[in-house]
């Protein structure tokens, strides 16, 4: 966990102040702390940014703050990338028992989500099948059957989602040309570059 810090005064209470979008970093939380005395970003290792903010400091202050550390949260986020690519792999039977838990959990989570998804866009999909693939989030076929990751379970929600729109847009576009990423970029509001830069500082653990 990486933490950039600013001075400031004392907090005597917490509350979540909910969520922000800051370009070229995606979503953070915001939130005070009663022992906060210094506004404090801190990355955590699902890549994560919370913005703790203590009493007597403004939240258009602390949000001016994180946006002077966008470079940082990036190094920051690729730091606990690379820290959980050299953690030696789970045993045998752990990792199996994780995979499996990741495996009922997207089994839940993702044909709903594809299908929700698919339904605000107006596309069309075939069947969905769920891979522990480690080389790649998602795929399409030509035949717009979709392959998905059970470790995207891993991911926070929409990363879960971008990933879900960049595949079913494989299935108006079978390949990464400029249409096909306009379209993806449309769909995701102009935030296809922010949220394929955050996709990138995530690692499937081999």
């Amino acid at each position: 966990m990486f933490r950039s810090d600013c001075c400031s005064g004392m907090l005597k209470g917490n509350e979540d102040m909910g969520n922000v979008w800051i370009d070229g970093v995606g979503e953070i939380s915001l939130v005070r702390s009663q022992r906060a005395r210094r506004i404090t970003l801190t990355v955590r290792p699902t890549g994560l940014v919370r913005l703790t903010v203590p009493c007597g400091v403004s939240r258009a202050r602390a949000l001016a703050f994180a946006e002077t550390k966008v470079a940082w949260i990036a190094s920051a986020r690729q730091r606990v990338a690379a820290r959980q690519a050299a953690v030696p792999p789970l045993p045998p039977e752990a990792e199996r028992e994780r995979i499996e838990e990741l495996r009922r959990a997207a089994r839940v989570d993702l044909p709903p989500r594809v299908e929700r998804i698919a339904r605000m866009f107006g596309f069309s999909y075939g069947r969905i099948t769920i891979r522990a693939s480690r080389t790649k989030w998602g795929s399409c076929s030509f035949r717009n059957d979709l392959s998905l990751s059970l470790y995207l379970m891993a991911l926070p929600e929409r990363l879960r989602d971008y990933v879900i729109v960049h595949e079913l847009c494989h299935t108006v576009h079978h390949d990464h040309s400029p249409r096909f990423h306009a379209l993806v970029d449309r769909c995701l509001g102009g935030q296809e570059r922010v949220l394929d830069r955050e996709l990138k500082s995530y690692v499937i653990r081999r």
